[in-house]
């Protein structure tokens, strides 16, 4: 964290205290504190004691009788913005892009990551409206760091406590870490698959599922970010990635997937296998639109080619190939099974059985799986879930 500089927003919780601890920690790990409060935030706790333990003027107004304090050189300055309190007001204002205070300037023109350490009473966490915008925020790719349960300001006992500044300190710390680590990706050459693979029945008609590709554009667009050359193979899906870096080939069907896959493979350092490709497809596909009929109708269908077990066998000792696995039982087992046969270094699992996640969801919970290994995490929106994966791909691999 040495000469690290991040921006400390506080804002009016009776947790603001907490941020005094908070900064001296900071600053005793190396970090560069710049300090921006909301007024309200001032009637909790000084503006004179942060300057203090910053060592730097604390900045409240965006604009006063002395001068104009510019929102977007501070968000481009600063390697993290980190709002801790952040009150229920502050939640709602960054999730609906209000900006009428310096700290939310700063927020919406930051170039750099943001983390924010909710703090607020029991009633006000659980309110629909403030998990709605937690989660929104975290689908903009902000950072939660995730309140505590235990007595409140109001005398509940619940979640809505603040994390303690050890807490956070400690993710602060693992998240520069992290940031490093994937540093190590800077240059590398990555294949990603993402998506559905639509199999044509007719000019009209598919088989398909109901994959949207998020998963894999998330990572695609993480590891670009990254710095890393980034070859993205898109399945049938609306969505495309945010990094203009990204190289975008389309394969709709499970043959094209196959077939771009294995001539692209031999040239990347990196495999990530999430589309996901149809295991069957129609023997013979019509012509026309087949027109609805009295009796029934039988589609006969034939095997697709099995792209992750094909990299499987051309995968060198220098490259590196992840595979996905979308189970609904004996998850673990069917994992670990499809690691052995398809010679992948590890498979991300997902499971139907866990809630908001898989297909469509802006989150996901995964279990990595290696031979010897098995590294479970929590729900998270897809966004992290792609930093996650490839912080494994660093820690272990490069």
């Amino acid at each position: 964290m040495k000469n690290k500089k991040i921006i400390l927003g506080i804002t009016g919780s009776i947790a603001a205290y907490k941020a005094a601890f908070l900064t001296r920690l900071l600053i005793k790990k190396g970090a560069e504190v710049q300090v921006v409060m909301t007024e309200s935030a001032t009637k909790f706790i000084p503006a004179i004691t942060l300057s203090t333990l910053s060592k730097q003027k604390v900045l409240v107004e965006l604009i006063n009788e002395q001068n104009w304090n510019n929102h977007v050189e501070l968000g481009l300055q600063a390697d993290l913005l980190l709002i801790a309190p952040a009150s229920a007001n502050t939640i709602a204002k960054m999730s609906n892009g209000i900006c009428d205070n310096l700290l939310m300037a700063i927020y919406l023109s930051a170039k750099c990551d943001v983390a924010f350490a909710p703090a607020m009473d029991l009633d006000m966490w659980l309110h629909p409206s403030t998990q709605k915008n937690v989660a929104q925020l975290q689908s903009y790719g902000n950072h939660l760091i995730d309140v505590e349960d235990g007595e409140l300001a109001s005398g509940l006992v619940g979640k809505g406590r603040m994390a303690e500044p050890e807490t956070i300190l400690n993710w602060v710390e693992n998240y520069f870490t992290q940031k490093k680590n994937l540093e190590k990706l800077s240059g590398k050459k990555i294949l990603i698959t993402a998506g559905a693979t639509h199999e044509p029945i007719d000019p009209v008609r598919f088989v398909g599922n109901h994959s949207s590709g998020k998963m894999g554009i998330a990572i695609a667009d993480a590891a670009a970010d990254a710095g890393a050359n980034v070859t993205l193979l898109l399945g049938a899906t609306h969505l495309l990635p945010k990094n203009k870096n990204i190289k975008i080939i389309s394969c709709t069907t499970a043959q094209s997937m196959f077939e771009n896959t294995t001539k692209l493979f031999s040239e990347n350092d990196i495999a990530v296998c999430t589309a996901a490709i149809a295991d069957y497809t129609p023997l013979h596909v019509f012509d026309e639109k087949i027109k609805k009929k009295d009796e029934g109708m039988t589609l006969e269908l034939k095997k697709t080619p099995d792209t992750l077990s094909a990299l499987g066998k051309l995968k060198t000792n220098k490259q590196i190939l992840v595979g996905f696995a979308l189970e609904t039982h004996n998850e673990i087992e069917n994992a670990q099974q499809k690691l052995k046969n398809k010679n992948a270094d590890f498979i991300v699992l997902n499971s139907m059985q866990n809630k908001n996640s898989t297909f469509g969801f802006d989150t996901n919970q995964i279990t990595i799986v290696e031979e010897n290994k098995i590294t479970a995490f929590e729900l998270k929106p897809k966004t992290i879930v792609a930093t996650d994966i490839l912080n494994y791909i660093t820690q272990n691999y490069l």
